[in-house]
């Protein structure tokens, strides 16, 4: 399993990424200062924390990569397919409402939070362009992995063939029970491919957000895409997971850069 360690930080890496002009991690939950239930390197500031923990927690985080503070941009996250080019470092300004940031400038880090959804990362190593995306089953079913490739190729001229794609640990589909709502999105959003991410088992139904995701790309022209397939609800020790522990927890940082 590729979790890497630096600064007592521990952090999840794409191996296909390791030799793209990039610094790019998933954190998992240690090696933070918060209590529980956000025990203990929670970056989440609308679960409960103390925002003087958090503020350390991110600082951990990226000191952990050799990526400053002052680098960072981010967003307040609300299960869309919308994205924000991240032209500079987001500073003072206040959070955009997004799911997708995508960014040429290697001065800025995009940093995105997560506890269950797909932590989606692509890197454009001919055009020297990052994405970075939100998918739980909603940015799924609105189709956020798509966005994010057509975001990278509108702005920066990226071809789909030549992007690398990574989906992070998330919710696998072993425990992401769902209901017949979810499955009508995905009808809408997947035609007839739509059952082909499902199971049922014991009469309920549950989500394969991995296979979709990876669909999602595949439809966009994406050839190079790497799955984790590791799940949250499975390892609570490593990772925070909102399904798993019922709400009451923390988020894990993801981060990509470019290094050129």
């Amino acid at each position: 399993m590729p979790i890497r360690s630096a600064s007592h930080i521990h952090f999840f890496q794409f191996e296909s990424f390791t030799r793209l002009p990039v610094v790019h991690a998933i954190f998992t939950r240690e090696g933070g200062v918060s209590p529980a239930p956000w025990d203990s390197l929670n970056v989440g500031g609308t679960v409960g924390d103390e925002p003087g923990r958090v503020h350390a927690n991110h600082q951990r985080a990226l000191d952990a990569l050799q990526r400053p503070m002052g680098s960072l941009f981010d967003v307040w996250q609300v299960h869309s397919a919308e994205y924000v080019q991240a032209q500079q470092p987001r500073g003072e300004d206040p959070h955009a409402k997004a799911d997708i940031l995508i960014t040429a400038n290697p001065e800025v880090t995009l940093f995105m939070r997560f506890a269950d959804c797909v932590p989606i990362m692509l890197v454009d190593p001919v055009n020297k362009a990052v994405a970075i995306a939100h998918a739980g089953w909603l940015g799924t079913a609105r189709g956020a992995a798509g966005a994010a490739v057509a975001a990278l190729h509108e702005n920066f001229g990226s071809r789909p063939e030549d992007l690398y794609a990574g989906l992070g640990p998330s919710i696998g589909p072993d425990h992401y029970e769902v209901g017949p709502d979810v499955l009508a999105r995905f009808r809408q959003a997947f035609s007839g491919q739509a059952e082909a991410h499902f199971l049922k088992r014991n009469g309920s139904l549950y989500l394969d957000l991995w296979s979709a995701n990876q669909a999602q790309l595949h439809t966009a022209g994406v050839e190079n895409i790497e799955t984790a397939r590791i799940c949250t609800a499975c390892d609570l020790r490593r990772w925070f997971s909102h399904r798993a522990e019922k709400g009451k927890t923390g988020r894990f940082g993801a981060l990509i850069a470019l290094n050129i």
